[in-house]
């Protein structure tokens, strides 16, 4: 590679969302990172010169069924290819056994070989055309994901709970050519079917017909689908920064925004579970809308990346956790703090304490509520994180510090840069100086946490004007011409490089039915360690 004048560098996953080809030199460090922190990735030269990255060990994902009372258990085959990857609970609910019926890589083949092969308005979908998902937690809304991924089309996770305008003001956002929906959520779109039609957006329905003209059943269409092998370089993006599929914002300040996530994010989605401790050993619990990053980059993907196995929860019932632990062989738990409130909430039972759980991950738990959780349920390590879907800085919290989100040392920021800058709450925006430029807080100071823009740390922004995006950024911060991410989060950092999330600023946050809106910067006398937080802080990238 030396006498190369130009590295090539090829990348190519078992997931067909990710793959293509990146240009050294900012490249080169992402290779470092994913050498490090991806372990299911193997490098390996291809001749002329070219360095490339495959699926290590992972065989074809097998299917096989191991039903339960409620979750269905999920798990990415990596050295065993006899293990469970995807599969739902029947209907009666009765726990039983069944065989393998099929293979995953088949129902995702059907789905991409099925809408290549449509022939209805607006005909075969293309490379580069957006469909969106109106899914709930169940494996097709998996295996549409990535059948749409293999034909080089970008998915829009919509959230389950949009109804007419919200849901329409979503559809034109993203560009939308088709629309995917659930079946049990087909009543959300059918009085929008006229309005569909005029802005033709074809509608497929994810199950069985009949259908009412104008809709067409994607399972039938799979039912005659080929199960062979897709073109790949329909799913090879030209650049590992373009638009791999839109996820939306809340909308708790205005009507969601789809937030572009790029192919590279996406790779850099496999190593989550390996860098918070994570094994292929593990059983994860997810019962985080697939539709949110965390659900469906952290969970699905992450536990792909590792080879774990993902008990994939429809809905999160705090009554009914403790006794999935106990019959899925849980270890792994992913939350938002709301989660861990509603489980320390519950009256205190037998076999609370009996369960293998040893991982929490997620973000948004309170010091409180952390405390009381590790005293009721045991010595469980918790890993809080913070980032944002469309953000380009994120935390972890390695060392599990009470309330804290991560650590900011000089050597994480090389990597990760971001600056906290004072801030006028009845302004609204960062304190300049007399000469303009924003001005950094001292350690134990509350603060606006921002990140640079730059090639390596990039924000790609929101699908629509480009003012959505701008919004978002802080130009001329430390000098002329530089632009910075504007998460919107303040936060503190102590004498020991610890950061604490602090509240949100202008906006609300949001889960379920609770809508909590923040009261102003929390503030502690000079010295003091940083307060705890009320409010939760973004789930991590």
């Amino acid at each position: 590679m030396r006498g190369s004048p130009a590295w090539q560098h090829g990348v190519r996953s078992a997931l067909p969302v990710v793959g293509s080809s990146l240009q050294p030199p900012r490249d080169f460090f992402i290779w470092l990172l994913l050498g490090k922190s991806v372990g299911t990735l193997h490098f390996a030269m291809k001749p002329p010169g070219r360095l490339g990255v495959s699926w290590g060990n992972v065989p074809p994902f097998p299917l096989t069924r191991s039903w339960g009372s409620s979750p269905l258990g999920v798990r990415a085959g990596r050295h065993v290819p006899s293990r469970p990857c995807l599969g739902e609970p029947p209907p009666s609910q009765t726990p039983r056994d069944a065989k393998a019926t099929g293979e995953v890589k088949y129902q995702v083949r059907r789905v991409a070989n099925a809408l290549r092969a449509w022939r209805g308005p607006g005909g075969p979908l293309r490379p580069g055309q957006t469909v969106a998902l109106l899914v709930g937690n169940e494996p097709g809304f998996v295996w549409a994901w990535l059948g749409l991924a293999m034909l080089g089309a970008v998915p829009a996770f919509l959230g389950t709970a949009l109804r007419r305008g919200a849901l329409l003001h979503c559809l034109r956002g993203c560009g939308a050519r088709a629309l995917l929906v659930a079946r049990d959520l087909y009543e959300a779109v059918e009085p929008l079917l006229p309005t569909l039609q005029e802005l033709g957006i074809v509608v497929w329905v994810l199950g069985q017909g009949p259908c009412p003209p104008g809709v067409t059943s994607l399972q039938e269409l799979m039912e005659e689908a080929s199960e062979e092998p897709v073109p790949s370089d329909l799913s090879t993006p030209k650049d590992m920064m373009d638009t791999c599929l839109y996820i939306f914002t809340s909308g708790t300040t205005g009507l969601p925004k789809a937030a572009r996530i790029s192919h590279l994010k996406c790779i850099m989605c496999l190593g989550f579970y390996r860098l918070v401790g994570a094994s292929s050993k593990d059983v994860i619990y997810v019962a985080l809308p697939l539709y949110h990053m965390s659900g469906s980059l952290l969970g699905i993907v992450g536990c792909i990346g590792i080879g774990a196995t993902c008990v994939l929860k429809r809905k999160f019932s705090a009554s009914q956790f403790w006794g999935d632990c106990q019959h899925y062989g849980v270890t792994v738990f992913q939350y938002i703090g709301e989660l861990c409130r509603y489980l320390v909430n519950q009256p205190k039972g037998e076999g609370q304490r009996e369960h293998g759980l040893r991982l929490a991950v997620g973000s948004g738990l309170r010091p409180d509520v952390w405390r009381e959780f590790l005293r009721r349920f045991g010595n469980v390590r918790i890993v809080e994180t913070y980032g944002m879907t469309e953000g380009n800085v994120t935390f972890f919290n390695y060392t599990s510090t009470l309330g804290a989100v991560g650590r900011g040392s000089f050597l994480y920021r090389l990597f990760c840069p971001f600056e906290l800058v004072r801030y006028d709450v009845l302004q609204g925006a960062p304190v300049r100086d007399a000469a303009g430029w924003c001005q950094r807080v001292g350690p134990g100071e509350t603060g606006l946490l921002i990140a640079p823009v730059t090639p390596k740390n990039p924000f790609l922004g929101y699908a629509g004007g480009r003012e959505l995006s701008e919004h978002k950024l802080l130009r001329g911060v430390f000098a002329e011409g530089d632009a910075y991410f504007n998460t919107g989060d303040l936060m503190a950092q102590d004498a020991a490089d610890f950061v604490y999330f602090r509240d949100r600023t202008g906006d609300t946050y949001r889960y379920q039915n609770h809508r909590n809106t923040p009261p102003g910067v929390q503030r502690q006398p000079p010295g003091q360690p940083p307060m705890p937080s009320r409010h939760p802080p973004r789930a991590a990238p």
